[in-house]
């Protein structure tokens, strides 16, 4: 027999994570989660059919002749009514995050098991989901994982994603607070290569977004910062160039969203010119967000 070690590793994770967020809910005095619809309706399909047994001739046995039937009185007991089911009241205070942690729970556990893109499934290590605050106010996308991303299965935890972790901690926010995700989820596969990274492709993308949009629905930001020209491309489905987009607000379904370079790009000019125009893309989100920002702030990366 031969097993799929790609399936099994997926399914690992898939229960993985399930039993570490339920375990975690517990631990919290959750006594109940929420079930999405689709999910009653796929487990109330019948079960495949059994395969039957082989009928088997029933041996012949003699009997004597059958008493003569008598009927017999028949007493009717009225059924006891059914009892209600009382259901525990969700606490008024923590229903909303909560609501947001078992929604992307949910969400999380399909994505992993997604296979839309059958030659990113068979080279994945990983579906990188997403990380971070799930009622965060700021949320950062991203194009892809890289090698790293896709090893660990959380994005931006390679160079170019620590120093995404300190542009947020200059910002006065820690990663946790805030929520990062790409538009693809999976690592774009290399065939004949055994490093580098290349670009998604527009197709790779348009089939992922869904996974992306679903989660904005759910965390609600206020704010999204497209981190490079694919990232912007992936959520506009245009071709951009981000030395003209960058600093400029956009509109993405509702929710203000302001393009800048991706981390990489700074790892590569690390000019201050370079730096001041990332820096500058931060200051503006700062303030749609309403965050105090400090003279130190403002003067960060200025040519002296």
């Amino acid at each position: 027999m031969t097993i799929n070690i790609s399936v099994v590793n997926e399914y690992r994770q898939l229960l993985e994570a399930t039993i570490a967020h339920l375990e975690n809910l517990r631990q919290h005095g959750q006594t109940w989660v929420l079930v999405q619809p689709e999910t009653l309706a796929a487990l109330a399909k019948p079960p495949p059919p059994t395969p039957r047994r082989p009928m088997v001739a029933p041996q012949a046995v003699t009997t004597s002749a059958p008493p003569p039937l008598v009927e017999a009185p028949v007493t009717t007991t009225p059924a006891a009514a059914p009892r209600p089911v009382t259901m525990p009241e969700p606490q008024e205070a923590s229903i909303a995050t909560e609501d947001c942690e078992l929604a992307l729970a949910s969400l999380r556990a399909q994505a992993l098991a997604c296979t839309k893109c059958p030659h990113l499934v068979k080279s994945r290590k990983h579906v990188v989901f997403g990380v971070g605050n799930p009622r965060a106010e700021l949320m950062f996308v991203g194009e892809a994982p890289g090698a790293d991303e896709d090893e660990q299965g959380e994005p931006f935890v390679g160079a170019a994603g620590q120093l995404l972790t300190k542009m947020i901690q200059t910002m006065g926010l820690r990663r946790q607070d805030v929520y990062i995700a790409n538009v693809l989820k999976c690592r774009p596969d290399t065939p004949g290569q055994t490093s580098g990274n290349r670009k998604p492709t527009p197709q790779e993308m348009v089939t992922c977004l869904p996974w992306l949009e679903k989660q904005i629905d759910i965390i609600k930001p206020k704010v999204l910062v497209a981190l490079g020209a694919t990232a912007l491309e992936g959520l506009t489905n245009q071709k951009v160039a981000i030395t003209k987009e960058r600093g400029v607000w956009r509109n993405y379904r509702g929710i203000p969203l302001m393009p800048t370079y991706h981390p990489a790009y700074l790892l590569r000019n690390q000019s201050i010119q370079t730096k001041r125009q990332v820096w500058e893309d931060l200051l503006r989100v700062m303030e749609k967000l309403g965050m105090h920002i400090t003279e130190k702030q403002r003067n960060f990366f200025l040519k002296k």
